[in-house]
Formats: C-alpha cells, structure tokens, sequence
C-alpha cells in the first residue's frame, strides 16, 4: 500500500504503534508491517516527517537513547496523544461503518 493511501490516518497508525511500547522510527516501521500483515510497507521516509509532526504537536515526546553503540531517538505517546489515539479510533469506527453500509 502506497503512503499516499494512508493520507489521513498515518498519524493514528503511528499512535497506535508507539501507544503499544516506545519505539524509535525503524520499530514505528516494522510495527505499522508487522500489526498490518505486511499491507503497510512504507519508506522510513515517510514516517519521520510524521514522527516530528507528532512530536511538534505533542501527542508524542522524544529521548535520544544508545543502544549497541548508536544513537536513537525514541518516542512515547503523551497523555494529549493518547486522547488523539482514541479520537482516532471513533473516528475511524464512524468512518468504516459508513464505507461498509455503502459497499456492501
């Protein structure tokens, strides 16, 4: 699935993600694939961008951690990003209720 298909609902998948446990940007990654049956593949790339939006935002804080030598940056979702998480998530139960009483 493209990144351009998520438009409007990445920030609630990387939510949902870092709600689960910390997680610098390569783990968002490889949870968003792992939690989605391998359908949502994206390019580090597009995440970052969303993590510092997130961030900036503060539904998510940050700390530069070592782990085997390197340098990373994990996130954590605030109180205010868990409210988010959770507007997400009835939003998103409105929406796919509405798209399934259409197509079915």
């Amino acid at each position: 699935m493209t990144p351009e298909a998520l438009k409007g609902h990445l920030d609630g998948l990387i939510l949902a993600v870092v709600a689960e446990a910390p997680a610098h940007g390569y783990a968002v990654v490889q949870g968003l694939k792992a939690r989605s049956g391998g359908t949502f593949t994206l390019p580090e790339g597009t995440i970052y961008p969303a993590l510092h939006r997130l961030e900036h935002e503060r539904f998510l804080s940050s700390e530069w951690t070592s782990a085997e030598g390197r340098q990373r940056r994990v996130y954590r979702v605030t109180p205010r990003g868990r409210a988010e998480l959770a507007r997400h998530r009835d939003d998103w139960r409105v929406f796919s209720a509405a798209v399934e009483s259409v197509l079915a």
